[in-house]
């Protein structure tokens, strides 16, 4: 199955990027939870914690800043250290 990503960042010539390979199952893993702090997307990562926590994985919920920048290097460090996957939120 190909898989087309569209980078949201309006880039002239945009970069190729290789897709992160997904978990085979989430059972016994740590998944981050990113709000990236738009309205209501805590409630819909609510949600989301209960569903991914019903099929035997932990959740850990991160919070970017503010939704108009990337998230922080030490942000993004400590979720790629202490998790297994990302879930980002965006609502509105």
């Amino acid at each position: 199955m190909v898989r087309t990503l569209i980078d949201p960042t309006n880039e002239t010539a945009p970069t190729e990027r290789t897709a992160a390979p997904r978990l085979d199952a989430i059972g016994g893993r740590t998944i981050a939870l990113l709000d990236i702090s738009k309205a209501r997307g805590d409630i819909f990562l609510d949600r989301v914690e209960e569903r991914i926590e019903s099929r035997g994985a932990s959740v850990l919920r991160f919070t970017k800043p503010t939704f108009s920048k990337v998230a922080p290097a030490d942000l993004r460090a400590e979720i790629a250290q202490r998790c297994d996957a990302v879930i980002e939120a965006l609502a509105d």
